[in-house]
């Protein structure tokens, strides 16, 4: 809620730009707050660096333990020991890196730990034991964050990413935690558009002059909850216009934007 408010406001939003978000966890009672509350669960998964407070009086294993829970809830998070967070390291999540002094897209974007989290979760539990299903069960609210990475090789249309993105807040902002991406725009292909947000509120989108990493397209990174499994993909897939059988093209859904199943 602070961080929406300050995005949202019309003077702040002007003088100030979200660099990143930093959240800080109890070492020992971490995991029970985890447990007890899914406002800590989104807080841990919309955050650019994960700070851990009180290591000294928890136990080496179940500082451990939290450190991979928590990459598993947000696999593209930096978690730092307290004793480790510097200026330096706190500092510096967004997008622009200032030791190369030039943009890094695969970093901000945290694009490989993404895809990973992604495919993982794509994954049935049918075969999962009953002591798996015992630690699920314990941890109820980790399941329902996911993070989903989408690429499309090739320029689109800006109007079709500005309908996809009105279309997803509209339907399901409030599961819509984090997104961030890098868009190649049809109408000036050489210069990337940056978008980032926090649940319904936009961050102004920012244009580079040029694409720093070589690798053109459109990449987006989004955290979500309770987001229905394949919404986002089928979405995305019928603007960029690879829809799947059941799905209309993105003619289709600009003539009638309630024509694909699930709004």
């Amino acid at each position: 809620p602070v961080l929406q408010s300050i995005m949202a406001h019309p003077a702040l939003v002007q003088a100030f730009r979200l660099d990143g978000v930093i959240t800080l966890v109890d070492a020992v009672n971490g995991e029970a707050t985890l447990d007890a509350h899914v406002e800590a669960v989104k807080q841990a998964a919309v955050a650019d660096r994960v700070v851990l407070a009180k290591t000294d009086l928890a136990d080496a294993a179940e500082v451990e333990a939290l450190r991979a829970r928590l990459k598993q809830v947000n696999p593209g998070a930096v978690v730092l020991d307290i004793n480790e967070a510097s200026a330096a390291a706190l500092f510096n999540c967004g997008l622009y890196n200032p030791e190369t002094k030039s943009a890094d897209v695969r970093r901000w974007l945290g694009e490989e730990a993404a895809h990973d989290h992604d495919h993982h979760h794509d994954h049935h539990d049918g075969d999962h034991d009953d002591d798996h299903h015992h630690h699920h069960h314990e941890h109820r609210h980790d399941a329902r964050v996911r993070t989903h990475s989408l690429v499309h090789d090739g320029p689109v249309p800006f109007s079709a990413i500005e309908m996809f993105l009105d279309l997803l807040r509209s339907t399901h902002g409030e599961k819509l935690l984090r997104m961030k991406g890098v868009i190649e725009l049809a109408e000036d292909p050489s210069r990337p558009l940056v978008i980032h947000g926090v649940q319904k509120i936009l961050h102004p989108p920012a244009r580079l002059p040029a694409w720093p990493d070589g690798q053109r397209g459109t990449r987006l990174v989004l955290i979500t909850l309770d987001m229905p499994q394949d919404y986002i993909r089928r979405l995305f897939a019928a603007f960029t216009n690879k829809p799947s059988i059941d799905t209309p093209d993105r003619a289709a859904l600009e003539a009638n934007p309630l024509a694909i199943a699930g709004l």
